[in-house]
């Protein structure tokens, strides 16, 4: 691994696997690692790379470890001798299979059995999981018929003796996806690019994590959620946002010092050489909301133990480095959470204009340890933005910039690349100047999101060599 991200200043490309042109870990995504690098960036920000549920949102997802197999590159299955070309035409799941049964017989089953060794502690669940809640046309753990729902050790046993090989299909698949991963990652390392992870402060109710782990949840007798997830009315929102995940019960969780987020925490720096913390703020205090209510306005702030979860998590994994999203509702309380223990905060440049000069997101007042952002994958795109803003953001903008019409996404890309954080990122989107169609995510929103992908025929040469030069100017290329 290259020097810490921390000691030096560089800049970032924010892209998630399934926005690549084949949506995977193929060959677009080592084009990709090879166009950062050429590029001079340095770091490759992604999205969780979990297992969704089935609208797709990388934040709602059936387990805080398994890979998404939809992104494990059939190609490269090809390449290796585990299928045939006509093994892909059958489908994903019939070619995993195929593999399965090639790999079993060959110097590759010590690999798997290793790997299964390795992640035991979450693999396991979550091959039962899976092979149950399939069994049951994906219907969720909570209402699975009680031996199942409440962890019967005879019914789970017996289960497992009759689905032994779907389950280790099961962990196969997760094999294939945490392999193809590491290899990734190799070569993004190798080209000095460190790949940026994110993970949801919380998990999803219907996941594997829960069901294994109801106790660390704040479930009823009949393991049904009393309270939900989700933020107080805020700019994305007039009535907040509902998320709906379970709370953590956080006096649970201390009994073992934490073991299940430094677990879930230890996956993450395998995957990754640095992972974001979404809603960082909920480690301080979260929103709770009773379930019964439909909207997120009748929550209260709930204090948590952020203090004793970091000191845990950097006492078993002092490696690790953590990015704090710390967005939204920041409190005197949660700063100080996050400078005692030097976790970069994040900054967005949207959010900047059309206030005072104090706006805390404005270029002067960020200060080096911080992640800068055009905007995120939950921001329509800069030049989206830049058309549809309040007149009063454009004008003030216009004002700084000392230009009433700056050529858009570049002027703010510039501020971005240009600011004293240590690290600079710019969406994909606006590396190519592209409009509110290529928006990611409409925070409150269910349709038409995480579906973005772009094409190599789109990406010119005069995009690659504007990002290039910005990279530079600023101070932030990894060809010095």
């Amino acid at each position: 691994m290259t020097a810490s991200l921390i000691e030096r200043r560089s800049a970032g490309v924010l892209l998630h696997i399934s926005s690549l042109p084949s949506g995977d870990l193929g060959k677009d995504a080592y084009r990709f690692v090879d166009f950062l690098a050429t590029s001079g960036v340095a770091v490759w920000q992604t999205l969780p790379i979990n297992m969704p549920h089935a609208d797709n949102s990388p934040y709602q997802c059936l387990s805080a470890h398994a890979g998404n197999p939809a992104f494990i590159s059939l190609e490269r299955l090809v390449e290796q001798n585990l299928i045939t070309p006509s093994n892909c035409d059958d489908g994903r799941e019939a070619a995993f299979k195929a593999a399965y049964e090639v790999a079993m017989k060959s110097a590759i089953h010590d690999g798997f059995y290793q790997f299964c060794q390795q992640h035991q502690s979450w693999l396991d669940d979550f091959a039962l999981y899976l092979v149950i809640r399939a069994q049951r046309q994906s219907q969720g753990w909570f209402d699975w018929p009680k031996p199942f729902k409440n962890r019967s050790a005879s019914a789970l046993k017996k289960f497992s003796e009759e689905h032994a090989e779907a389950l280790q299909l099961v962990k196969f698949i997760q094999y294939l996806f945490f392999t193809q991963w590491s290899s990734l990652k190799t070569y993004a390392n190798q080209h000095d690019v460190q790949l940026f992870g994110d993970i949801p402060i919380f998990v999803a109710y219907d996941s594997a994590d829960v069901w294994a782990n109801p106790h660390l949840f704040k479930l009823d007798a009949d393991m049904h959620m009393t309270v939900v997830a989700g933020v107080p009315p805020d700019y994305f929102s007039a009535t907040g946002q509902r998320w709906g995940n379970p709370h953590y019960q956080w006096e649970e969780m201390a009994k073992d010092n934490y073991a299940w987020w430094v677990d879930r925490l230890h996956t993450q720096g395998e995957l990754f050489d640095l992972v974001r913390i979404d809603h960082f703020r909920g480690l301080q205090a979260a929103w709770e909301i009773p379930v019964h209510e439909e909207t997120a306005i009748a929550g209260t702030w709930v204090v948590a133990p952020g203090d004793a979860l970091l000191s845990a998590i950097y006492c078993k994994l002092p490696d690790i480095h953590l990015v704090a999203e710390d967005l939204g509702i920041i409190t005197p309380e949660v700063d100080a959470l996050r400078i005692k223990f030097a976790l970069p905060g994040m900054k967005i440049l949207q959010f900047a204009f059309g206030g005072d000069e104090h706006n805390p997101y404005l270029p002067e007042h960020i200060d080096i340890n911080s992640v800068v952002y055009t905007g995120t994958h939950d921001n329509d795109t800069t030049l989206g933005w830049y058309k549809q803003a309040e007149p009063q953001a454009i004008a003030h903008l216009h004002h700084y910039l000392n230009d009433e019409t700056p050529e858009m996404p570049k002027a703010l890309i510039d501020l971005v690349m240009h600011s004293q954080g240590y690290l600079a990122i710019i969406p994909m989107q606006d590396v190519m100047g592209l409009d509110s169609d290529c928006r990611m995510n409409t925070p409150g929103t269910t349709v038409n999101n995480w579906q973005w992908h772009f094409d190599w025929d789109h990406l010119t040469m005069a995009h690659q060599q504007a990002l290039q030069e910005t990279v530079k100017a600023s101070g932030r290329s990894t060809h010095g």
